[in-house]
């Protein structure tokens, strides 16, 4: 794209927000910021003094008590914290403003370590005494869901000193190796048509319309990162054996368990849910991906074609104004409450939506602490895509805010639960969007789009945890090499996307570009949780039961106080059931039927 191109784009897309963190703090080298971490330091040396071996002699309004000064003290951590990860997300590759991350977490995690203490002696208490406790005190039983979500560690918790070790070597360990992750992928430049792009900008020309500019992206991509992959398998070994150690410590018998255990959803549930998925790949990507291959008049596509724009799609740019028009109201549709929430967050300035140099690639959407409110990062491009990806960053955004509610130690929500707003939101969209489509053949260009996005949620991300589980599963055995990795990453492509796709060896580096596979060992697996479920959750309200919407924003409201199945039983909704990862996969395969029915 020339100079006089990206000009005209950016003139079509309007004015992008950039996001205003002075609601956290005015400014890197602002005294409050000092200030704050000097309090957080003295409170928590003089909370560590105060309560240090004494948990067992606590009385129900003492433990109350305590726990309060320790959620005061974690939150105004949290808030120094956030502000460093959203201002270093703005731009990963500024070596000051990474020296201003690196030096915050550090700080933090030393005055972390004061506090550690509390939940290593809480779980040490007996479950007898601790119900007794809870039973004796209204102000300890508000905490209930807290105390019972820390002490799920309990089993598998070390020596006070070893905890301590670890947490205090984690800077310098795991956290340094992910930041080494960032840096070197955020610094990457892929050559391409005579520009320098960005991971994020090679990655859109790959969904370019011009088949041409999409095999040049794919194969500068895998270049790039082949030239890497030594560095990017090192670092991949060394978290895989770092976790492999811990969790030998710890007593976990798989790689997964503690992400379970720390989602609240028991290995069974998800061993499920990946079957299930697994067993549909047939029904659901290879059936779709023959189609798009029929599609475009071929027996096999290229594997850059995957994501290539359908015939009749609607490749206009989006304005971001119209975007944001787009989701509000179909927000709005069903919730007037649900879209208050989120035009808060195109009004106050808690979005950062350009895609520029430097700025980490993807999207997310932070939910800082309950006494600020969650940022959004995008780079929005204007493609219909990115309209959805604001819709499903807002649904995590307006998630947040209204379990915040619960104060700060219970409004985290579980991953297997963080996708369930996003998801709600991107199908609302969809929904909304298509019924505002006549063309027929517009329509069905969205439907395909719509299934390529619930595959890419369903589909890849069980795909990229069998490629988690058999890595982590390997390393065991010893170091893999580039190749172990690649071979890994061709089995699990082939299996999931099926004999629709030809590959080539470029591809074999493609899972170097994946930042979940460092950030959060086996996260991605709550993508397919999260939209099995919405789309079981779907099926109800297009029922039109009464009180859903209600319901709804109830079990959004809930923040991390409730379980899993204590949140769908209002909806009749049991993931245990294998007829649950049924049905919500029964809604994939049903779009799948309405578009063959068009060919």
């Amino acid at each position: 794209m020339s100079d006089a191109q990206s000009t005209s784009t950016a003139k079509a897309l309007g004015d992008l927000p950039e996001w205003d963190l002075s609601d956290l703090y005015p400014g890197q080298d602002d005294p409050s910021l000092e200030g704050d971490l000097t309090a957080a330091s003295a409170s928590a040396s003089l909370f560590k003094q105060s309560f240090a071996g004494r948990m067992d002699g606590l009385d129900g309004d003492q433990l109350a008590a305590a726990i309060q000064e320790y959620e005061r003290i974690d939150e105004l951590l949290s808030k120094l914290m956030s502000y460093a990860q959203l201002v270093y997300s703005g731009n990963v590759t500024d070596p000051a403003i990474g020296r201003f991350y690196q030096s915050v977490n550090e700080r933090a995690n030393a005055i972390y370590s004061d506090m550690l203490f509390f939940t290593l002696e809480l779980n040490r208490l007996e479950d007898a005494h601790v119900e007794a406790l809870l039973n004796e005190s209204a102000q300890l039983a508000a905490y209930r869901p807290w105390i019972r979500d820390q002490r799920v560690m309990r089993p598998h918790q070390l020596a006070d000193d070893l905890e301590r070790l670890l947490h205090e070597k984690s800077v310098a360990g795991r956290s340094a190796w992910v930041r080494l992750y960032d840096q070197t992928l955020a610094g990457l430049r892929f050559p391409m048509n005579g520009e320098e792009l960005t991971s994020t900008q090679v990655l859109d020309r790959m969904s370019s319309r011009n088949p041409v500019e999409r095999k040049d992206a794919a194969h500068c991509l895998g270049t790039v990162l082949s030239k890497n992959g030594s560095l990017f398998a090192y670092i991949t070994n060394t978290l895989a054996k770092d976790k492999d150690i811990e969790d030998r410590w710890r007593g976990f018998d798989r790689p997964v368990s503690a992400r379970n255990l720390r989602n609240y959803v028991e290995d069974e549930v998800v061993d499920a849910l990946s079957s299930a998925v697994r067993q549909a790949f047939p029904d659901l990507s290879h059936r779709y991906y023959r189609l798009k291959a029929k599609w475009f008049e071929t027996d096999q596509l290229d594997y850059w074609d995957r994501m290539a724009p359908l015939p009749d799609e609607d490749d206009r740019l989006v304005p971001w104004d119209q975007a944001q028009s787009t989701v509000l109201t179909a927000y709005g549709q069903f919730s007037p409450e649900l879209a208050s929430i989120g035009e808060k967050f195109f009004k106050g300035g808690w979005i950062d939506a350009p895609a520029r140099p430097g700025k980490a690639s993807g999207a997310f959407a932070h939910p800082t602490v309950p006494s600020a409110h969650p940022y959004l990062l995008l780079n929005y491009q204007g493609k219909v895509r990115d309209v959805m990806t604001l819709a499903h960053e807002l649904g995590h955004g307006v998630h947040q805010v209204l379990a915040g509610g619960q104060g700060h130690l219970m409004a985290d929500t579980p991953l297997t639960l963080a996708e369930t707003a996003s998801v709600f939101g991107e199908m609302l969209t969809f929904q909304s969007m298509l019924a505002g489509t006549e063309d027929p053949k517009r329509r069905r260009a969205m439907l395909a789009s719509k299934i390529e996005d619930m595959l890419n949620t369903v589909v890849r991300q069980i795909a990229f945890y069998e490629f988690e589980r058999r890595v982590h599963d390997a390393r065991k055995n010893g170091e893999l090499s580039v190749d172990d990795l690649g071979d890994i990453w061709m089995d699990v492509s082939r299996e999931s996307l099926g004999d629709a796709f030809r590959f080539d060896d470029h591809f074999r580096t493609f899972w170097m570009y994946i930042p979940h596979f460092i950030h959060a060992p086996f996260y991605v697996y709550a993508y397919a949780f999260g939209d099995c479920l919405v789309n079981s959750l779907y099926s109800l309200y297009e029922e039109a039961e009464e009180g859903f919407a209600a319901k709804y924003l109830d079990m959004l409201r809930a923040g991390g106080t409730l379980r899993h199945q204590e949140l769908l039983a209002p909806f009749g909704l049991d993931a245990s059931d294998p007829a649950f990862w049924a049905k919500g996969l029964g809604v994939v395969s049903r779009f799948i039927d309405r578009l063959e029915e068009t060919f």
